[in-house]
């Protein structure tokens, strides 16, 4: 028994001096590698199909903001730190750096993957990527991606409507990006104030009333289905609106019907307010209920009678109004009467004077 407990604290011990050699080892390994100096960056960039945002020289500015790279020593190099400041980056997804046994750096670079460009009532715009995260603009070049207009908010926190608008936004250019032909045929996809969504494509002069977000294989295979029936009978330019929204059918609206329906609502609420406004002149009791148009004859014009007051000169200068009628006196009979009676009265007074000197005497 005392042997085997012996053999077993020997085995033991033997195992763990194995262990602290090999973390001797590994440790002499490691302070040996550190002192090594990098020798090489070596870049990779990936989740990009078509689209640069970001690219070598973009990466290899980042890292050397930190301090020299290359010709270092590997122990002062701290990676963390470098992937930390390159995610910085709005376009890039992730970051991974490693060293080889080369000594050399291998920097591993996911870029985001814009689906849409979403231009806002305000006059801004921006990308939007796979996770609906808000990209800038890139000086660089110009991203091939559907074209979404009439967002309402420049906001850097969104509300809860608009974050999910958002994410319409994505799942439409999701859709667009996935096929060539709607990649080539949709122009733009206007939002509507109900939150829907309307395309406008290249060829054909017309609009497509898409709706909300929901069934967008069913809602785009009915509109390809329409494209290749109707207008190979029609024509390409005979319908004005087309409306998918609804369950197994296309509403299509030809080219000046829509506009006649609007004349026609316009004229009759003109009428309906002719109708409706009192014409002036009348009292309540003789207005009438439509307008009467007033055909007039030719007549002669008549000038209108002028009259000019005059002073009173007398008594005998006065009006008489008879049957509607005022009959003025001249003045020259007025004149004449006047002087007739004062002819009259002087001879009186003549009279009365003799008879006052002419007394008998007693």
């Amino acid at each position: 028994m005392r042997k085997n407990n012996w053999k077993k604290i020997l085995l033991n011990g033997l195992w763990i001096l194995a262990g602290i050699g090999t973390m001797v080892l590994l440790g002499a390994a490691m302070q040996q590698k550190n002192q090594r100096t990098c020798t090489d960056i070596a870049i990779e960039i990936t989740g990009v199909e078509q689209h640069m945002f970001i690219d070598e020289k973009d990466v290899l500015e980042m890292l050397h903001s930190v301090g020299r790279i290359t010709g270092s020593r590997i122990g002062s190099l701290d990676l963390r730190q470098m992937e930390s400041l390159v995610e910085k980056d709005p376009w890039v997804k992730n970051a991974e750096m490693f060293l080889d046994n080369n000594q050399s750096l291998q920097v591993k670079i996911e870029e985001r993957q814009p689906v849409a460009r979403v231009f806002t009532l305000g006059g801004n715009s921006f990308y939007l990527d796979s996770n609906a995260l808000r990209l800038p603009l890139s000086e660089k070049l110009s991203a091939r991606v559907p074209v979404f207009t009439g967002f309402p908010s420049d906001r850097s926190l969104l509300a809860k409507p608009d974050s999910m608008l958002l994410n319409d936004i994505v799942s439409i250019g999701k859709y667009i990006l996935a096929d060539s032909f709607w990649m080539a045929q949709v122009a733009q996809v206007d939002i509507t104030p109900g939150t829907g969504f309307e395309l406008v494509p290249v060829l054909g002069d017309h609009t497509v009333m898409l709706g909300n977000v929901e069934d967008l294989d069913r809602k785009f295979r009915k509109l390809s289905t329409f494209y290749h029936k109707a207008w190979l009978q029609n024509g390409i330019n005979t319908y004005e609106k087309l409306d998918i929204q609804y369950d197994n059918q296309v509403v299509a609206i030809r080219k000046g019907i829509s506009q006649a329906r609007i004349d026609s609502a316009k004229a009759h609420a003109l009428m309906q307010g002719m109708l409706q406004q009192p014409i002036q002149g009348l009292p309540d009791s003789n207005r009438i209920s439509s307008p009467v148009p007033v055909v007039k004859k030719d007549r002669e014009v008549k000038k209108p009678v002028v009259t000019t007051a005059l002073k009173p000169v007398a008594k005998a200068n006065s009006a008489t109004v008879t049957n509607n009628k005022v009959i003025n006196k001249s003045l020259t009979n007025v004149k004449k009467a006047g002087t007739k009676k004062a002819v009259q009265k002087k001879p009186a007074a003549r009279n009365k004077k003799p008879k006052a000197v002419m007394t008998r005497n007693q």
